[in-house]
């Protein structure tokens, strides 16, 4: 599979370490907004083609798969277009600016009869079906409560700041911890209460979500760009609970039994970035003949986007593209 990387950023970087890994695929591509920075990402990374602006990379016959890593402000525009030229898409979370992006995008793709998938890492990564099975087999009873921490001090980073790049704490490290609720336990959410400490430009720095889900479930959530998370996820039972080294990217799934007894601590499988899980489950589908990952529908995304909108409505949080 030949992936053609959008963008020349540091998250392009790692899409570029994790393809030279992968003997199935191949960093064939990359396009930037400049042909100077394109040829350097180029040269640096050994990848064959180099375009000065995303239009070209689109246009390559040859790219199998168009995989957007820009800010998730310039997400919408670039993944139109590749989808009007009939090319796949693999779009770097947060999917787009909002809901009514999203929609349009996945109503756009399911016309055209285009792959169309999410790039939210975590959701193709084993430990989901280590997880799950761990759950299932009730080894921790019935499952009652959940907490997931992401936090990470980055100063003043424009991203971060700035609305018109989509800025905030919830796109960028607050959907993690949406995701790790929804790929567990995705029954409905009964009731979503949230707060959130903004910055001098009216992005959320810091916010908590409190959800009850209709089976019963508490989910407390917190997600932070201004300190450093202990970034561990526990769900916990009535007879054990697990606790998630990483909801970013699990390493390590610790059992404890009851009045919190250890019992093992499982390992994911050796990884190359983490990345990797997406781009085969990718190219799996495309072999399949499948329009979106089964690992991440896009009604799911959708209803990530959708609950993002909501809280960022009651926090009073907006883009220019809202």
């Amino acid at each position: 599979m030949r992936v053609g990387i959008i963008g020349t950023g540091w998250i392009a970087e790692k899409a570029a370490i994790t393809l030279d890994g992968l003997p199935t695929c191949e960093a064939y591509a990359v396009g930037s907004r400049t042909a100077e920075k394109a040829t350097a990402f180029a040269a640096r990374w050994g990848i064959s083609k180099a375009y000065g602006s995303y239009q070209e990379l689109i246009d390559d016959p040859d790219v199998d798969l168009v995989y957007v890593g820009t800010p998730h402000s310039h997400h919408y525009d670039v993944t139109r277009a590749a989808l009007l030229a009939g090319k796949p898409c693999l779009v770097e979370k947060a999917f787009m600016a909002n809901h009514r992006q999203a929609a349009d995008i996945v109503a756009l793709a399911r016309e055209r009869k285009v792959f169309l998938a999410e790039a939210i890492w975590t959701r193709y990564q084993p430990a989901v079906t280590m997880v799950r099975e761990l759950i299932s087999s009730g080894r921790i009873g019935t499952p009652r409560l959940l907490t997931a921490t992401l936090g990470y001090s980055m100063g003043e980073k424009p991203r971060i700041m700035r609305p018109d790049l989509c800025g905030g704490a919830l796109l960028d490290l607050g959907v993690y911890a949406l995701n790790f609720v929804r790929m567990f336990f995705p029954a409905d959410i009964v009731s979503m209460e949230s707060q959130c400490v903004k910055s001098a430009t009216g992005m959320d720095l810091t916010n908590a979500i409190t959800l009850v889900l209709s089976d019963g479930m508490l989910c407390n959530l917190q997600s932070s760009a201004a300190c450093v998370g202990d970034n561990i996820g526990v769900i916990a039972g009535t007879e054990g609970n697990l606790i998630i080294d990483n909801i970013n990217n699990p390493q390590r799934i610790t059992v404890n039994g009851p009045d919190r007894t250890y019992v093992e601590t499982l390992h994911v499988p050796q990884q190359i970035t983490g990345y990797e899980y997406q781009f085969a489950a990718c190219r799996q589908a495309l072999i399949d003949g499948l329009l979106e990952p089964r690992e991440m529908p896009l009604d799911e995304t959708l209803y990530i986007m959708q609950l993002m909108d909501s809280l960022r409505r009651k926090w009073g949080v907006r883009y220019p593209m809202d």
